[in-house]
């Protein structure tokens, strides 16, 4: 099989921890495309001892480490804090690669050349950083009863509280304008046939707050040809993984618009 082959199904997901890594679909893409230079050079090679999936983002996390995290000039100008513009703390890394990419202790301690041991002591570091950050009101947009009630258990299960909950597009715009929320979790496909992607845009039009795409469709979204979001989890999706994409999405939000002086 030939090296895209073998890489190709996993590179949308590559990408995704490298926005989530970096706080910017640009500063992403870019350590990505430096990865995949390093493999079709052969200055880099896939890991035969692991799967290919954790292969990739092993030679990632080489990559990201040996240029310690510092974007080029013409990437600079993205909008995230300066310190996301250097190499993450070691317990994000981890906390994106067990709770959000579903890696296991010992894949994530491979991925990122470091002790096994060492996992779960980065991963709570990660957690109580994340947790010290304010609670907010989460906007649900989802037409599914069940899995609305599913999400807003989680979102009250860390303290957040729900301002509303939404199965259109008309239904979360005015929501939205009737009381702002601090982050928005959305479906893409709702009730009436209209497009949480276009309910989110609307929403965007008048307030900056960080959303999470939770959706059985992701392809539509990880295209490569237009802005993606940061934050995108597939049905069925692991209570895990939606609790890692809030708090880390709610971290990248509150450190961007109130940057460290």
């Amino acid at each position: 099989m030939s090296l895209l082959a073998t890489v190709a199904p996993h590179l949308p997901f590559v990408r995704r921890y490298a926005r989530a890594l970096t706080g910017s679909q640009e500063a992403g893409d870019h350590f990505v495309r430096l990865a995949l230079k390093a493999l079709a050079s052969g200055e880099q090679a896939l890991e035969p001892s692991v799967t290919p999936r954790a292969a990739l983002y092993q030679v990632f996390q080489s990559t990201w480490r040996g240029f310690d995290g510092i974007l080029p000039p013409s990437t600079a100008a993205v909008n995230a804090p300066a310190r996301l513009m250097r190499i993450a703390p070691a317990s994000r890394q981890a906390f994106l690669l067990t709770a959000m990419e579903g890696f296991t202790a010992s894949e994530t301690a491979r991925i990122m050349g470091v002790h096994f041991d060492a996992v779960d002591d980065l991963i709570l570091t990660a957690q109580q950083e994340i947790d010290a950050e304010l609670a907010t009101d989460v906007l649900i947009i989802e037409d599914e009863p069940v899995i609305a009630a599913d999400i807003e258990a989680l979102v009250k299960e860390l303290g957040h509280s729900v301002s509303n909950l939404a199965a259109t597009r008309d239904e979360a715009r005015s929501a939205a304008a009737a009381r702002r929320p601090g982050l928005v979790l959305a479906d893409i496909q709702l009730a009436d046939g209209s497009s949480g992607i276009d309910a989110v845009k609307d929403i965007l039009a008048d307030i900056s707050v960080p959303v999470i795409f939770i959706t059985a469709f992701p392809e539509r979204l990880l295209t490569g040809d237009k802005p993606e979001p940061a934050f995108l989890i597939t049905k069925p999706f692991d209570p895990v993984t939606v609790k890692a994409a809030i708090g880390q999405a709610l971290f990248f939000h509150l450190r961007r618009t109130n940057p460290p002086s």
